[in-house]
């Protein structure tokens, strides 16, 4: 199993969101018929068929899917990644919900087509209706857009408030580490004058033993 950091999983994650978000522009346009024979168009071409776009946002929807639970899988460190991950989750859900519903909705437009074909009638109006759903459509997704920038903004204001904080307790460890090295030299000079009285001390009682060991000597011999 590739191991791969939280970065690394996110790029994932946004990369197929937005492959995500182009083919369901696409799948929507297709369902409409806002897209005729002649025209020509960055995100399909004529050889892509509903079913066909159909399949591959379900396997993005599954690839997206499970680099979310990657994320999940992580050791949490904070509230913004976890913030992150609701975001993602939540972009996942209103992926899914656009999808069934632009798949329902398509099978319903066929269904309603066959039957206007079969009774030699056809709704001038579905056309104009099903364009005006796509272009609200479009809209929601260029509201998606937004909402997700202005969560990356706040996150970063979070991250950056994290960071500052934390620089604010190095500086105090730095400081702290400062006076303990300030106070070394006292410290040292303090030890210092403790071997020396100790030395003295020393000589003062090695030299009281001499002059008694010498004057008990002298009473011996006399």
């Amino acid at each position: 199993m590739e191991n791969l950091s939280w970065d690394d999983i996110r790029k994932r994650a946004r990369s197929l969101e937005n492959d995500i978000d182009l083919k369901l522009v696409a799948l929507s346009k297709i369902s409409s018929g806002s897209i005729s024979s002649g025209e020509s168009s960055p995100l399909i071409s004529s050889e892509f068929s509903f079913d066909t776009i159909s399949l591959e946002i379900e396997d993005m929807l599954s690839k997206l899917s499970e680099m979310n639970e990657k994320m999940a899988s992580l050791p949490s460190s904070g509230a913004a990644m976890m913030h992150t991950l609701t975001r993602h989750r939540d972009i996942l859900h209103s992926y899914r919900t656009e999808f069934n519903k632009i798949t329902q909705n398509h099978t319903i437009q066929v269904e309603r087509e066959e039957l206007l074909r079969g009774s030699g009638l056809m709704n001038t109006s579905s056309g104009s209706l099903s364009r005006r759903d796509m272009y609200v459509k479009e809209n929601q997704h260029i509201s998606n857009s937004h909402n997700m920038i202005n969560d990356q903004i706040s996150i970063a204001i979070e991250t950056q408030k994290s960071l500052k904080g934390q620089r604010k307790n190095f500086k105090r460890l730095q400081n702290r580490f400062n006076n303990l090295a300030n106070n070394f030299p006292r410290i040292n000079s303090l030890l210092q004058r403790i071997n020396i009285k100790k030395r003295k001390d020393q000589l003062i009682l090695g030299g009281v033993i001499a002059v008694c060991t010498i004057l008990m000597l002298l009473y011996a011999f006399h």
